[in-house]
Protein backbone atom coordinates (compact mmCIF):
# COMPACT_ATOMS: atom_id res chain seq x y z
CA UNK A 1 0.00 0.00 0.00
CA UNK A 2 2.99 2.22 0.79
CA UNK A 3 4.73 1.45 -2.45
CA UNK A 4 1.13 2.41 -4.33
CA UNK A 5 0.86 6.05 -2.40
CA UNK A 6 4.55 6.91 -3.52
CA UNK A 7 3.79 6.55 -6.63
CA UNK A 8 1.15 8.48 -7.02
CA UNK A 9 2.89 11.52 -5.22
CA UNK A 10 5.67 10.67 -7.62
CA UNK A 11 3.49 11.21 -10.48
CA UNK A 12 1.98 14.13 -8.69
CA UNK A 13 4.85 15.53 -8.64
CA UNK A 14 5.84 15.04 -11.75
CA UNK A 15 3.01 16.16 -14.09
CA UNK A 16 0.53 18.47 -11.44
CA UNK A 17 -1.00 20.12 -15.06
CA UNK A 18 -4.58 19.11 -14.08
CA UNK A 19 -4.47 19.83 -10.39
CA UNK A 20 -3.19 22.97 -10.71
CA UNK A 21 -5.66 23.49 -13.59
CA UNK A 22 -8.60 23.10 -11.80
CA UNK A 23 -7.40 24.58 -8.84
CA UNK A 24 -6.54 28.13 -10.59
CA UNK A 25 -9.81 28.14 -12.65
CA UNK A 26 -12.02 27.83 -9.27
CA UNK A 27 -9.81 30.41 -7.78
CA UNK A 28 -10.19 32.49 -10.79
CA UNK A 29 -14.26 32.24 -10.85
CA UNK A 30 -14.73 33.06 -7.27
CA UNK A 31 -11.89 35.54 -7.00
CA UNK A 32 -14.13 37.40 -9.91
CA UNK A 33 -17.69 36.62 -8.34
CA UNK A 34 -17.33 37.27 -5.24
CA UNK A 35 -17.18 40.99 -2.82
CA UNK A 36 -14.23 41.39 -0.51
CA UNK A 37 -16.37 41.29 2.61
CA UNK A 38 -15.47 39.54 5.34
CA UNK A 39 -17.95 37.07 5.45
CA UNK A 40 -21.23 37.89 6.36
CA UNK A 41 -21.07 41.47 7.89
CA UNK A 42 -22.09 44.21 5.48
CA UNK A 43 -24.00 42.51 3.27
CA UNK A 44 -24.48 43.09 -0.67
CA UNK A 45 -24.62 46.76 -1.83
CA UNK A 46 -27.68 47.90 -3.75
CA UNK A 47 -28.12 51.44 -5.32
CA UNK A 48 -32.01 52.89 -4.22
CA UNK A 49 -33.23 55.69 -6.11
CA UNK A 50 -36.22 56.63 -3.85
CA UNK A 51 -38.81 58.77 -6.02
CA UNK A 52 -40.78 61.81 -4.55
CA UNK A 53 -43.84 59.83 -2.00
CA UNK A 54 -41.64 57.15 -0.85
CA UNK A 55 -39.68 57.92 1.52
CA UNK A 56 -41.53 56.06 3.84
CA UNK A 57 -39.64 52.59 2.79
CA UNK A 58 -36.03 54.65 2.78
CA UNK A 59 -35.40 53.21 6.98
CA UNK A 60 -36.99 49.87 6.37
CA UNK A 61 -34.77 48.91 3.38
CA UNK A 62 -31.80 49.98 5.43
CA UNK A 63 -32.53 47.62 8.56
CA UNK A 64 -32.37 44.42 5.86
CA UNK A 65 -29.68 42.55 6.97
CA UNK A 66 -28.98 40.23 3.58
CA UNK A 67 -28.34 43.26 1.41
CA UNK A 68 -26.52 46.72 2.43
CA UNK A 69 -28.92 49.37 0.28
CA UNK A 70 -27.82 52.50 -0.10
CA UNK A 71 -29.31 55.95 -1.99
CA UNK A 72 -28.80 57.33 -4.86
CA UNK A 73 -29.70 59.88 -7.48
CA UNK A 74 -31.35 58.15 -10.56
CA UNK A 75 -27.99 59.25 -12.72
CA UNK A 76 -25.70 57.65 -10.45
CA UNK A 77 -27.98 54.49 -10.46
CA UNK A 78 -27.87 54.36 -14.29
CA UNK A 79 -24.42 54.80 -14.33
CA UNK A 80 -23.31 52.20 -11.71
CA UNK A 81 -25.80 49.81 -13.27
CA UNK A 82 -24.24 50.13 -17.02
CA UNK A 83 -20.88 50.60 -15.98
CA UNK A 84 -20.90 46.96 -14.55
CA UNK A 85 -20.51 48.16 -10.74
CA UNK A 86 -23.40 46.31 -9.26
CA UNK A 87 -25.73 44.15 -10.99
CA UNK A 88 -29.34 44.95 -9.24
CA UNK A 89 -30.70 48.19 -8.26
CA UNK A 90 -34.30 49.66 -7.04
CA UNK A 91 -36.24 52.35 -7.81
CA UNK A 92 -39.25 53.00 -4.99
CA UNK A 93 -42.32 54.83 -6.00
CA UNK A 94 -44.90 55.43 -3.72
CA UNK A 95 -47.11 52.90 -4.85
CA UNK A 96 -44.67 50.48 -6.27
CA UNK A 97 -41.24 49.82 -7.01
CA UNK A 98 -39.07 48.40 -10.24
CA UNK A 99 -36.02 46.10 -10.06
CA UNK A 100 -33.10 47.60 -12.57
CA UNK A 101 -31.12 44.70 -13.38
CA UNK A 102 -27.65 45.40 -15.37
CA UNK A 103 -26.27 41.99 -15.24
CA UNK A 104 -28.60 38.36 -15.10
CA UNK A 105 -27.92 37.90 -11.40
CA UNK A 106 -29.69 35.05 -9.15
CA UNK A 107 -29.54 38.22 -6.73
CA UNK A 108 -32.34 40.05 -8.45
CA UNK A 109 -35.23 37.44 -6.80
CA UNK A 110 -33.64 37.33 -3.46
CA UNK A 111 -33.15 41.79 -3.48
CA UNK A 112 -37.15 41.55 -5.12
CA UNK A 113 -38.15 39.35 -2.67
CA UNK A 114 -36.38 41.89 0.71
CA UNK A 115 -38.49 44.97 -1.04
CA UNK A 116 -41.38 43.58 -1.34
CA UNK A 117 -41.77 42.51 1.88
CA UNK A 118 -40.98 46.07 3.58
CA UNK A 119 -43.48 47.24 0.84
CA UNK A 120 -45.49 44.82 2.36
CA UNK A 121 -45.56 45.62 6.09
CA UNK A 122 -45.84 49.16 5.35
CA UNK A 123 -48.75 49.01 3.10
CA UNK A 124 -50.21 46.58 6.19
CA UNK A 125 -49.71 49.30 8.96
CA UNK A 126 -51.34 51.72 7.02
CA UNK A 127 -54.29 50.08 6.49
CA UNK A 128 -54.31 49.16 10.17
CA UNK A 129 -53.82 52.54 11.13
CA UNK A 130 -56.30 54.05 8.91
CA UNK A 131 -58.40 51.09 9.89
CA UNK A 132 -58.21 52.14 13.56
CA UNK A 133 -59.27 56.29 12.97
CA UNK A 134 -61.96 55.40 11.23
CA UNK A 135 -63.20 53.45 14.48
CA UNK A 136 -61.99 56.46 17.05
CA UNK A 137 -59.54 54.09 18.26
CA UNK A 138 -55.81 54.96 19.16
CA UNK A 139 -53.61 54.17 15.74
CA UNK A 140 -50.18 53.69 17.26
CA UNK A 141 -51.61 51.75 19.86
CA UNK A 142 -53.07 49.42 17.71
CA UNK A 143 -50.32 49.09 15.36
CA UNK A 144 -48.10 48.36 18.27
CA UNK A 145 -50.14 45.32 19.45
CA UNK A 146 -50.57 44.66 16.21
CA UNK A 147 -46.25 44.45 16.06
CA UNK A 148 -46.32 42.48 19.49
CA UNK A 149 -48.54 39.75 18.25
CA UNK A 150 -46.64 39.27 15.35
CA UNK A 151 -43.34 38.55 17.49
CA UNK A 152 -45.14 37.00 20.03
CA UNK A 153 -47.34 34.62 17.94
CA UNK A 154 -50.68 33.31 18.43
CA UNK A 155 -49.36 29.45 18.31
CA UNK A 156 -46.74 28.41 20.15
CA UNK A 157 -44.76 26.38 17.51
CA UNK A 158 -42.03 23.91 17.28
CA UNK A 159 -39.68 23.90 14.47
CA UNK A 160 -36.50 21.81 13.52
CA UNK A 161 -34.51 21.39 10.72
CA UNK A 162 -31.09 22.04 9.44
CA UNK A 163 -31.23 25.78 9.71
CA UNK A 164 -33.33 26.34 13.06
CA UNK A 165 -35.29 29.09 13.92
CA UNK A 166 -33.31 31.61 12.95
CA UNK A 167 -34.37 33.52 8.97
CA UNK A 168 -32.44 32.80 6.14
CA UNK A 169 -28.71 34.80 5.77
CA UNK A 170 -27.58 35.08 3.01
CA UNK A 171 -23.53 36.06 2.05
CA UNK A 172 -22.41 36.19 -1.46
CA UNK A 173 -18.75 36.05 -0.92
CA UNK A 174 -19.15 32.14 1.12
CA UNK A 175 -21.38 31.17 -1.42
CA UNK A 176 -18.99 31.54 -4.62
CA UNK A 177 -16.05 30.45 -2.79
CA UNK A 178 -18.16 27.18 -1.50
CA UNK A 179 -19.66 26.13 -4.11
CA UNK A 180 -16.79 27.16 -6.77
CA UNK A 181 -14.31 24.91 -4.35
CA UNK A 182 -16.48 22.07 -4.18
CA UNK A 183 -17.35 21.94 -7.79
CA UNK A 184 -14.15 21.91 -8.99
CA UNK A 185 -13.09 19.45 -6.47
CA UNK A 186 -15.60 16.78 -8.00
CA UNK A 187 -13.09 16.67 -10.93
CA UNK A 188 -9.82 16.37 -9.28
CA UNK A 189 -10.72 13.77 -7.06
CA UNK A 190 -12.47 11.78 -10.24
CA UNK A 191 -9.47 12.15 -11.96
CA UNK A 192 -7.63 10.09 -9.45
CA UNK A 193 -10.10 7.56 -9.24
CA UNK A 194 -10.25 6.84 -13.22
CA UNK A 195 -6.61 5.72 -13.03
CA UNK A 196 -8.24 2.59 -11.44
CA UNK A 197 -10.10 2.02 -15.07
CA UNK A 198 -7.25 2.59 -16.53
CA UNK A 199 -4.78 0.10 -15.21
CA UNK A 200 -7.43 -2.72 -15.55
CA UNK A 201 -7.17 -2.12 -18.77
CA UNK A 202 -3.67 -1.91 -19.26
CA UNK A 203 -3.95 -5.52 -16.93
CA UNK A 204 -1.45 -3.84 -14.59
CA UNK A 205 -4.23 -4.57 -11.85
CA UNK A 206 -3.50 -8.42 -12.81
CA UNK A 207 -0.02 -8.52 -12.45
CA UNK A 208 -0.56 -6.59 -8.94
CA UNK A 209 -2.24 -9.52 -7.78
CA UNK A 210 0.41 -11.72 -7.93
CA UNK A 211 2.01 -9.70 -6.09
CA UNK A 212 1.84 -10.11 -1.54
CA UNK A 213 -0.23 -6.95 -1.73
CA UNK A 214 -4.07 -7.67 -0.78
CA UNK A 215 -6.52 -5.94 -3.54
CA UNK A 216 -8.48 -4.41 -0.48
CA UNK A 217 -4.84 -2.34 -0.13
CA UNK A 218 -5.03 -1.20 -3.60
CA UNK A 219 -8.15 -0.12 -3.52
CA UNK A 220 -7.28 2.13 -0.31
CA UNK A 221 -4.00 3.20 -1.83
CA UNK A 222 -5.67 4.89 -4.60
CA UNK A 223 -8.75 5.90 -3.39
CA UNK A 224 -6.84 7.73 -0.49
CA UNK A 225 -4.25 9.37 -3.23
CA UNK A 226 -7.71 10.86 -4.86
CA UNK A 227 -8.99 12.08 -1.61
CA UNK A 228 -5.80 13.51 -0.65
CA UNK A 229 -5.67 15.45 -3.88
CA UNK A 230 -9.17 16.97 -3.69
CA UNK A 231 -9.21 17.67 0.06
CA UNK A 232 -5.54 19.65 -0.68
CA UNK A 233 -7.21 21.91 -3.50
CA UNK A 234 -9.91 22.75 -1.12
CA UNK A 235 -7.54 23.68 1.48
CA UNK A 236 -5.84 25.71 -1.31
CA UNK A 237 -9.11 27.81 -2.09
CA UNK A 238 -10.32 28.53 1.35
CA UNK A 239 -6.60 29.49 2.61
CA UNK A 240 -6.18 31.93 -0.96
CA UNK A 241 -9.08 33.79 -0.13
CA UNK A 242 -8.62 33.82 3.40
CA UNK A 243 -5.12 35.21 3.77
CA UNK A 244 -5.33 37.33 0.75
CA UNK A 245 -8.66 38.22 -0.20
CA UNK A 246 -9.66 38.86 3.47
CA UNK A 247 -12.51 36.59 3.97
CA UNK A 248 -13.04 35.52 7.19
CA UNK A 249 -15.43 33.02 7.20
CA UNK A 250 -16.49 33.71 10.83
CA UNK A 251 -13.15 33.21 12.13
CA UNK A 252 -13.59 29.53 12.12
CA UNK A 253 -11.60 28.23 8.96
CA UNK A 254 -10.14 25.26 10.01
CA UNK A 255 -13.58 23.61 11.24
CA UNK A 256 -14.86 24.10 7.89
CA UNK A 257 -11.95 22.63 6.48
CA UNK A 258 -12.10 20.04 9.08
CA UNK A 259 -15.77 19.25 8.88
CA UNK A 260 -15.71 19.04 4.61
CA UNK A 261 -13.76 15.95 4.78
CA UNK A 262 -17.02 13.93 4.47
CA UNK A 263 -17.74 15.78 1.63
CA UNK A 264 -14.28 14.49 -0.32
CA UNK A 265 -14.72 11.16 1.01
CA UNK A 266 -18.28 11.23 -1.01
CA UNK A 267 -17.06 12.58 -4.12
CA UNK A 268 -14.48 9.61 -3.94
CA UNK A 269 -16.77 6.61 -3.33
CA UNK A 270 -19.13 9.06 -6.41
CA UNK A 271 -16.52 8.44 -8.59
CA UNK A 272 -15.83 4.65 -7.90
CA UNK A 273 -19.38 4.43 -8.36
CA UNK A 274 -19.22 6.12 -11.78
CA UNK A 275 -15.76 4.59 -12.96
CA UNK A 276 -17.96 1.43 -12.30
CA UNK A 277 -20.27 1.87 -14.72
CA UNK A 278 -18.89 3.06 -17.51
CA UNK A 279 -16.45 1.04 -20.43
CA UNK A 280 -13.63 2.90 -21.07
CA UNK A 281 -12.25 6.76 -20.28
CA UNK A 282 -14.55 8.82 -22.88
CA UNK A 283 -17.21 7.33 -21.19
CA UNK A 284 -16.03 8.65 -18.01
CA UNK A 285 -15.25 11.83 -19.42
CA UNK A 286 -18.34 12.50 -20.67
CA UNK A 287 -20.18 11.08 -17.71
CA UNK A 288 -18.26 13.37 -15.03
CA UNK A 289 -18.91 16.37 -17.16
CA UNK A 290 -22.69 16.19 -17.06
CA UNK A 291 -22.93 14.61 -13.81
CA UNK A 292 -20.82 17.62 -11.69
CA UNK A 293 -22.54 20.65 -14.12
CA UNK A 294 -25.95 18.92 -12.89
CA UNK A 295 -24.56 18.64 -9.28
CA UNK A 296 -23.59 22.02 -8.97
CA UNK A 297 -26.18 23.49 -10.37
CA UNK A 298 -29.15 21.41 -8.44
CA UNK A 299 -27.12 21.43 -5.20
CA UNK A 300 -26.73 24.92 -4.98
CA UNK A 301 -23.35 26.18 -5.94
CA UNK A 302 -24.05 28.36 -8.55
CA UNK A 303 -26.98 30.40 -6.27
CA UNK A 304 -28.57 29.77 -3.30
CA UNK A 305 -31.18 26.97 -2.91
CA UNK A 306 -33.80 29.41 -1.33
CA UNK A 307 -34.64 31.04 -4.74
CA UNK A 308 -35.48 27.82 -5.98
CA UNK A 309 -39.09 27.01 -5.33
CA UNK A 310 -39.41 23.59 -7.78
CA UNK A 311 -40.63 20.86 -5.55
CA UNK A 312 -38.88 18.32 -8.19
CA UNK A 313 -35.59 20.58 -7.82
CA UNK A 314 -35.38 20.99 -4.13
CA UNK A 315 -36.29 16.99 -3.90
CA UNK A 316 -33.17 16.08 -6.15
CA UNK A 317 -31.29 18.48 -4.15
CA UNK A 318 -31.44 16.19 -0.93
CA UNK A 319 -29.86 13.67 -2.68
CA UNK A 320 -26.78 16.10 -3.20
CA UNK A 321 -23.47 15.39 -2.23
CA UNK A 322 -23.12 19.49 -3.06
CA UNK A 323 -25.91 20.57 -0.38
CA UNK A 324 -24.75 19.19 2.24
CA UNK A 325 -20.90 20.33 1.55
CA UNK A 326 -22.55 24.10 1.26
CA UNK A 327 -24.67 23.71 4.34
CA UNK A 328 -21.89 22.68 6.34
CA UNK A 329 -19.56 25.84 4.83
CA UNK A 330 -22.29 27.84 4.54
CA UNK A 331 -23.69 26.85 8.68
CA UNK A 332 -20.21 27.47 10.11
CA UNK A 333 -19.17 30.99 8.27
CA UNK A 334 -22.12 32.26 8.23
CA UNK A 335 -24.41 30.97 10.54
CA UNK A 336 -22.24 30.48 13.21
CA UNK A 337 -23.39 26.65 14.09
CA UNK A 338 -21.08 24.05 15.77
CA UNK A 339 -19.87 20.77 15.33
CA UNK A 340 -23.09 19.13 16.88
CA UNK A 341 -25.61 21.70 14.74
CA UNK A 342 -23.84 20.10 11.36
CA UNK A 343 -23.97 16.67 12.52
CA UNK A 344 -27.11 16.11 9.83
CA UNK A 345 -25.17 17.08 6.39
CA UNK A 346 -22.22 15.10 7.68
CA UNK A 347 -24.01 12.09 8.97
CA UNK A 348 -25.68 12.00 4.96
CA UNK A 349 -22.69 12.55 3.84
CA UNK A 350 -21.03 9.78 5.55
CA UNK A 351 -23.88 7.35 4.51
CA UNK A 352 -23.62 8.38 0.73
CA UNK A 353 -19.56 7.93 1.04
CA UNK A 354 -20.70 4.01 2.28
CA UNK A 355 -23.21 3.33 -0.08
CA UNK A 356 -21.30 4.66 -2.98
CA UNK A 357 -18.33 3.04 -2.54
CA UNK A 358 -19.84 -0.09 -1.32
CA UNK A 359 -22.21 -0.45 -4.61
CA UNK A 360 -18.96 0.90 -6.95
CA UNK A 361 -17.03 -1.43 -5.73
CA UNK A 362 -18.89 -4.16 -6.09
CA UNK A 363 -19.69 -3.46 -9.48
CA UNK A 364 -16.25 -3.03 -10.52
CA UNK A 365 -14.89 -6.26 -9.04
CA UNK A 366 -18.29 -8.34 -10.73
CA UNK A 367 -17.49 -6.89 -14.32
CA UNK A 368 -13.85 -7.63 -13.65
CA UNK A 369 -14.69 -11.03 -12.85
CA UNK A 370 -17.04 -11.29 -15.89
Amino acid sequence: MKGILLARIREFIRNPFSFLLFTGISILFAWATSSATGGGSDGLPVPVYVEEGADAYENSLKEQDAFHFYMVDKEKLEQELKEGKVDTGVKLSEKHFDILVGVESPNAGLIQQAVQEVYTAETQETLIRESAENKGMNADQVISSYQEALTEGTFDLSVQSFSGEESWKYDESVQRIGGFAIFFAIYTIAYGVVKILTEKRMGLWDRMILSPIRKSEMYAANLLSSFIEGYLQILIIFSVFYFWRGITFNDRLIEILLMLIPYALTIVSLSILITALVKNVQQFNAVITITAVSLAMIGGAFWPLEIVSNPVLLFLANVNPIKYGLDIIQGVAVYGYSFTDLLLPMSVLTLMSVLFSGLGIHLMEKRHIE
